[in-house]
């Protein structure tokens, strides 16, 4: 078997970067260790930037995300019993986010590769690539017991943090940078309408909370929590109650409530390596670089690496040059970086890092303060979490 541009992983970033490539008449094959129904059920992010939504609707991806998708124009933070919402038309020049779940992008993806008739595999297994510093590396798996292997010319592994792509380049290439926080979030589905039409990141005393929502009837809300924290202990009826005294405000806050049919604990990490590529393999999405959920960046980073790898890569069959290629890293590195600042500070002053340091929490509600009576500052809020854009390209 051979093809053009051999992707590993099938989710928005793998499936995305398959889909510009298809466009402009460049062979791909895609290959995904899990089923179908898992990835299409795998709830991840829910905030798509600008960019993101208008980069979808460009390349015929935007009929069900301008139906179902809901168009956020702020967010609220709420601190010492007050609600200060941060407006980002005004801060931004008119732009703002639309709340779209992954998953409901994978499933417009799928639909979309499926009806091009190209490849894609579900439940590939012992996936592995070799031959990466030559000029036809190989994926090999298999596929009903028997053994295949696909000849490339590029690979892109996007297969998340704990895929086999990175972990395939020799150690000593890759220099990693990461951060593990001593809180994670316990974040539950459930079937409530949204208390609020727009998300509430709020910081308590007691630690943070975020409200969120994924449709008109279905709420996502987070919780920080001890990283080591047993869900066990936490019934339905004490998340409920957590909630509401966490997002309680002096005039007064009603969460509407449901039936909660998914909850569990995310870990809370910053993770870079560097470079994103290795011969002839180029990592994209989580495979490089993870962000804390905070400041809603880690489905728009892996948009923002497959544009520029879609880029390069048609840049390189259409004309035969190889410097975008070659730059690939360099160019997504400074976003990357950008978003990874963006999340930390987000995080940091939402967060209680020692729910014992009272000095901590003057601090945060003094930086906060400052977020909303400063323009400024507000706009340095509103445009990264829209998706300012790099002004060096």
């Amino acid at each position: 078997m051979r093809t053009q541009v051999g992707i590993i992983g099938a989710g928005p970033a793998g499936l995305l970067l398959a889909h510009l490539l298809h466009q402009q008449g460049i062979q791909t094959v895609v290959l995904e260790s899990r089923s179908q129904e898992y990835v299409q059920k795998r709830v991840r992010a829910g905030v798509l930037e600008h960019d993101s939504v208008e980069l979808l609707k460009a390349h015929g991806l935007g009929e069900r995300l301008e139906r179902e998708g809901l168009r956020h124009e702020g967010t609220l933070l709420r601190f010492g019993g007050q609600t200060h919402r941060i407006d980002f038309p005004s801060l931004t020049g008119g732009k703002s986010v639309t709340v779209y779940g992954q998953q409901e992008v994978v499933k417009d993806l799928i639909q979309a590769r499926l009806e091009s008739g190209a490849a894609l595999h579900f439940e590939a297994q012992g996936l592995r690539v070799a031959g990466l510093k030559t000029d036809q590396p190989t994926i090999s798996y298999l596929e009903h017991g028997q053994e295949r292997t696909i000849h490339c010319d590029y690979i892109a592994g996007t297969d998340g943090f704990h895929g086999i792509c990175r972990d395939a380049i020799p150690k000593g290439v890759l220099k990693v940078f990461e951060r593990t926080y001593p809180f994670a979030w316990l974040g539950i589905l459930a079937k409530a309408p949204p208390s609020s039409n727009e998300l509430i990141y709020a910081n308590h005393e007691r630690g943070f909370a975020l409200h969120s929502m994924r449709s008109p009837t279905i709420t996502r809300n987070y919780l920080q929590v001890a990283p080591d924290e047993n869900l066990e202990n936490w019934s339905d009826q004490r998340i409920w109650q957590e909630l509401q005294q966490r997002l309680e405000t002096s005039e007064g806050f009603e969460l509407v409530t449901g039936e909660i049919f998914e909850k569990g604990i995310t870990p809370m990490r910053s993770f870079v390596v560097e470079p994103m590529q290795y011969g002839r393999m180029f990592l994209a999405g989580d495979a490089a670089h993870i962000v804390p959920p905070t400041g809603a960046k880690g489905m728009n980073l892996a948009i923002n690496d497959v544009k520029i790898l879609s880029s390069a890569l048609i840049q390189k069959y259409q004309n035969g040059s190889g410097t975008a290629l070659e730059q690939y890293s360099l160019h997504c590195l400074r976003r990357v970086w950008r978003a990874q600042y963006f999340s930390w500070w987000m995080t940091s002053m939402l967060h209680r890092h020692d729910l014992s340091d009272p000095y901590e929490h003057k601090l945060q509600l003094a930086q906060l303060e400052q977020v909303v009576s400063s323009r400024a500052q507000a706009q340095v809020l509103a445009e990264n979490y829209v998706g300012m854009l790099d002004p060096r390209g």
